[in-house]
């Protein structure tokens, strides 16, 4: 009963067939390989249009080197005082960036507000030598609080950060999940709603270690090839990464497995939230819980074996807060024994 992260999971099985069959024979080499031309065709054809995709390895990669290609080492990026860039990548960005500056903005259940943002860069001092210049804003897709931006809020923050010349990017590890919660094309949650350059992931839904960084105007990707290079994640195999991407949207397996995950938290959050002395942190919107519960049901449930983070301030005598991811594997047996533990205990 693993409930720690969406990390934790295995490899999809379609994708660990199309790795095998990846593995026949010989291929060109970084890139240059009939399997990442396939993956560039899948990526334009889901999209609608034309776009330059770059495969990396891991999520720090793409978040770091897409930011890096935005901003300069003088630039300042907005972005959610809890954002993944902020909290989880040990200062990649500034790293790949040369120097720029993370400009960290409040927000209610992980989001940032147009208001906010628009206040933000009212004050920035644009021109001001003694200041970090507004380059960028980073939006995460699902928040880290496990919320979801609605292609309108996308499309206001887009909206005032391109009136003030910054660019703006998408931090998409969990992207999946967040389109089967919005129920629109990848298209209108994206480009349409003026995301410059997604972070496009597949790690956490099922692949073995794939992402890709999408410019969604070929010419901005500029010199993105040589930055991708520098930063360790042009590999030479490159077939490997491309056929896991290539699996992941065959059929709609990305999707599919996003359903899946978002479905079984949408279980488990009802029933822990139903709990005596239990409340949710945060609305449940995709595959991430994040809810209070008492003591006594922290204790029995790792007690019982469900493995899970607690999260926030230490618990006192009424509880403490727990994070819960289901993901694209997740038995919805193991759904149903963990709130019987819970009810149980409570």
């Amino acid at each position: 009963m693993n409930f720690s992260s969406d990390n934790a999971a295995g490899v999809s099985p379609q994708i660990m067939a199309a790795l095998a069959a990846a593995n026949e024979g010989h291929a060109m080499a970084y890139g240059d390989d009939s399997v990442t031309k396939a993956a560039e065709a899948a990526f334009t054809e889901l999209f609608g249009r034309e776009l330059a995709v770059f495969p990396v390895a891991t999520g720090t990669a793409a978040n770091a080197l897409a930011l890096s290609a935005l901003t300069p080492p003088w630039g300042q990026i907005y972005c959610h005082r809890n954002a993944h860039i902020e909290e989880d990548e040990a200062g990649a960005p500034e790293l790949f960036s040369g120097g720029a500056k993370l400009a960290l903005l409040d927000g209610n259940h992980g989001k940032i507000a147009a208001g906010t943002l628009a206040a933000a860069i009212a004050t920035a001092g644009f021109g001001v030598q003694h200041h970090s210049q507004p380059s960028a804003l980073s939006l995460t897709q699902t928040t880290e609080a496990g919320t979801v931006y609605q292609a309108v809020e996308i499309a206001a923050l887009a909206a005032i950060a391109h009136d003030a010349g910054l660019s703006v990017h998408m931090d998409g590890a969990r992207f999946a999940n967040a389109l089967v919660h919005l129920d629109c094309s990848p298209a209108a949650a994206t480009w349409q709603a003026g995301i410059d350059v997604l972070s496009f992931g597949a790690t956490k839904n099922g692949a073995m270690a794939a992402e890709a960084v999408i410019f969604f105007d070929p010419d901005a990707a500029g010199d993105f090839l040589y930055r991708r290079k520098r930063g360790g994640h042009l590999f030479s195999k490159m077939r490997y990464l491309s056929a896991q991407l290539v699996a992941y949207l065959r059929d709609d397996l990305w999707l599919d497995s996003a359903r899946h995950a978002n479905a079984c938290a949408e279980t488990l959050s009802r029933g822990l939230a139903a709990l005596a002395g239990a409340h949710l942190v945060h609305p449940v919107q995709a595959n991430e819980i994040f809810v209070h519960l008492p003591g006594a049901v922290l204790a029995a449930l790792e007690a019982g074996g469900v493995a899970f983070h607690r999260w926030g301030p230490a618990a006192d005598t009424d509880g403490g807060q727990a994070r819960f991811v289901c993901a694209f594997n997740t038995d919805p047996e193991d759904v149903d024994r963990a709130l019987q533990i819970a009810q149980n205990a409570g």
